[in-house]
């Protein structure tokens, strides 16, 4: 068994309970890993509030992950135990049905090709906090068909998402201008991510801004009042769902490890950032509490959880996989858990 947060009941964060959750196996396509941190996401409260996706009851929270490779099922050849990974392990576009074990625990299994190897320069926490928000980023600008050179304007410019579209508009896709909307507290936060031009929402409105723009990436769901800012014609992106605007178009996100993989040398180079809410990263512990921060909708950028109860455990010997190795890794004693 391994120490997870689970909810067996749809309803709010109070309905999460800490406890034992059974240990999975890989399969023949996945790989085991230690979690080392995890990033906390609207669509985890959407899925424990509604059964907006099926599953099995217990459900384990959680679709972001950083961590190390413990053990992979047999095939299995892009990593070895020991390697330090990180990425979304929930396939959203997989008939609806979502894992039963997420992220919120000590150790999940995840589909190889969901993953990609940690970049060096980041730390657990920092990868952690990528991936779901950078892929729907990513994803965004792809529906855009958005061109080297064009303006964008993206409506809340300081979210998990809306701090990824910023840096990835001015540089990974190569917009020409960037501007976006933020509260007060955050525009110089906003305009460090290499924002041109920070709009205060709440003290400008939508037609107080006079530039037109050739893509709108609207992070909030404010697509029926931010379409005023777009061209005839530009498209408009909204992620959530249903978008209020019939004219805006839903952008999900694709996982994949090979996105990943994509902005390897951007991260690496530091020009593309990780931004961690500064109330965290929380501890295993509370994951409440960081759930609490999350649904006031004043995070600045990612809620991380780390210090996992497993962290404790010694670096597993980097070498091939197999149950006798994975059990010797396993022998310790588990630290207790209140």
């Amino acid at each position: 068994m391994q120490k997870a947060w689970f909810y067996r009941e749809h309803g709010p964060k109070e309905v999460l309970q800490l406890g034992d959750f059974p240990l999975p196996a890989p399969h023949h396509n996945e790989i085991l890993v230690q979690v080392r941190a995890a990033a906390l996401n609207p669509i985890d409260i959407k899925r424990r509030q509604k059964p907006v996706f099926p599953s099995e009851f217990p459900v384990v929270p959680g679709c972001d992950m950083s961590g190390v490779v413990v053990a992979k099922g047999s095939g299995m050849t892009k990593y070895c135990i020991g390697d330090e990974v990180y990425g979304n392990i929930q396939d959203f576009n997989a008939d609806g049905q979502l894992k039963q074990l997420g992220t919120l625990a000590e150790f999940i299994v995840v589909e190889e090709r969901f993953v990609a190897k940690k970049p060096k320069n980041l730390s657990f926490e920092e990868a952690a906090s990528l991936p779901l928000a950078v892929q729907t980023a990513m994803e965004g600008f792809m529906n855009a068909d958005f061109k080297k050179g064009q303006n964008i304007c993206v409506v809340g410019g300081a979210g998990g998402v809306g701090s990824l579209v910023v840096q990835l508009a001015k540089h990974f896709y190569g917009a020409s201008y960037v501007v976006a909307t933020t509260s007060t507290s955050k525009m110089e936060f906003v305009q460090s991510l290499g924002a041109d031009k920070v709009v205060d929402y709440t003290n400008t409105g939508y037609k107080d801004i006079k530039e037109k723009y050739d893509f709108v990436y609207d992070t909030i769901g404010d697509s029926k009042n931010s379409f005023v800012v777009a061209k005839d014609n530009a498209p408009i992106i909204d992620i959530t769902w249903l978008p209020s605007n019939p004219v805006a178009v839903y952008s999900a996100l694709t996982v994949s490890g090979e996105n990943l993989e994509k902005l390897r040398p951007y991260l690496e180079t530091g020009k593309l950032k990780a931004v961690i809410d500064p109330t965290g990263p929380y501890k295993f512990m509370d994951v409440i509490e960081a759930f609490r921060h999350l649904e006031t909708g004043r995070a600045r950028g990612k809620v991380v959880i780390s210090s996992y109860p497993s962290q404790h455990l010694p670096h597993p010997v980097v070498c091939e996989g197999n149950k006798s190795n994975l059990a010797a890794y396993m022998g310790y004693q588990k630290m207790s858990v209140h």
